[in-house]
């Protein structure tokens, strides 16, 4: 289980940056004040999760509450630790984030992990076809069920890059978007070098902006 040198601080790596953005996406904390848990429908990101924070719990499935198909599954895990949960809650998640998420402590040398993580949680890294030119164009979006949160994101990203992403409402959420230049920028911020943690077929997308390959893609999200 991840190490806290005391009931507030935790012993801040790479590994545990992006955990804390996969959480930050997809994971709740249990009214309890002990039990959190992680969902997604990629199996992938819920291994990947478990290794972050060395979990040992086993991963279930359960339908989304969201969806009318009661047959479509998601992957999750739930795990107890108070002092993770009182940790979590100091940095700024709550019970029931979704819409009420605002600001969150990160240090600075862990924000590219981080938000590494909550782009795997729930971004999506892709291209769109500009109504226009009818040519494809690099797109990284965020979401969020909190304006606010999606605003504090976009100063942050600010702070590093210099760059200003637009916030859009669609359906039960907002987004935060860059596109063309700063995504590029975003793509070389989050993956900053090859033995850090990431799931591997947005890093695959991403990475080939770094090419013409990406002139041709079918698949425009991911």
């Amino acid at each position: 289980m991840v190490i806290l040198k005391d009931t507030k601080s935790l012993i801040w790596n790479t590994n545990i940056a992006y955990a804390i953005g996969l959480m930050t996406a997809d994971g709740n904390l249990s009214s309890d004040g002990r039990h959190m848990t992680f969902v997604s429908k990629d199996l992938d990101l819920i291994r990947i999760f478990k290794r972050c924070f060395s979990l040992r719990n086993k991963i279930s499935k359960k339908s989304s509450g969201y969806s009318k198909d009661k047959n479509k599954r998601y992957y999750f895990v739930q795990f107890g630790n108070v002092r993770l949960y009182n940790f979590l809650k100091d940095i700024g998640l709550t019970p029931n984030k979704s819409k009420t998420i605002k600001n969150l402590f990160i240090p600075d040398g862990y924000f590219s992990d981080f938000l590494r993580g909550l782009i795997d949680g729930d971004g999506n890294i892709g291209y769109f076809m500009h109504p226009e030119s009818k040519l494809k164009q690099f797109r990284i979006r965020v979401a969020s069920g909190s304006r606010d949160f999606l605003e504090w994101l976009n100063r942050q990203i600010n702070k590093f890059l210099d760059i200003r992403g637009s916030i859009r409402q669609v359906t039960r959420a907002y987004e935060l978007c860059y596109y063309k230049k700063a995504s590029k920028k975003l793509v070389d911020f989050i993956y900053y070098k090859s033995d850090i943690v990431y799931l591997k077929r947005k890093f695959k997308i991403a990475k080939l902006m770094e090419t013409r390959e990406w002139w041709n893609w079918q698949t425009h999200t991911v």
